[in-house]
């Protein structure tokens, strides 16, 4: 999903130049509409590795750690149960080491 949710109620352009911005009443009427209790979404850093948004009705769940290798973040991957019961498996990124990555290659990711 390219979107992303925001603090808002319906729809907004998105600033990023692509997509657009849905908030809480989209995602409701989206989720009854549906018949879905949860929207599980990636593609937006969040700090934590994973955001809850709108009432528990949309997770944004990111797997990137330290992304771009100067943003700190954590990540986390959503491990869902037989009863539907959601746990995070929350993460750091590696050491730096020259042997993962060459710094010869940091240019084109950022």
């Amino acid at each position: 999903m390219w979107s992303d949710p925001d603090h808002i109620k319906t729809w907004s352009m998105s600033s990023r130049g692509a997509g657009w911005l849905f908030g809480h009443d989209v995602t409701t009427d989206f989720n009854e509409i549906n018949g879905l209790d949860l929207i599980c979404r990636a593609h937006q850093l969040v700090n934590e590795g994973h955001l809850y948004w709108f009432d528990n009705k949309l997770v944004t769940v990111w797997s990137a750690p330290n992304y771009c290798y100067r943003m700190g973040n954590l990540a986390s991957i959503l491990k869902i149960g037989d009863g539907l019961e959601q746990d995070f498996i929350t993460f750091e990124s590696v050491p730096e080491s020259v042997q993962i990555l060459p710094k010869a290659m940091i240019p084109y990711f950022l």
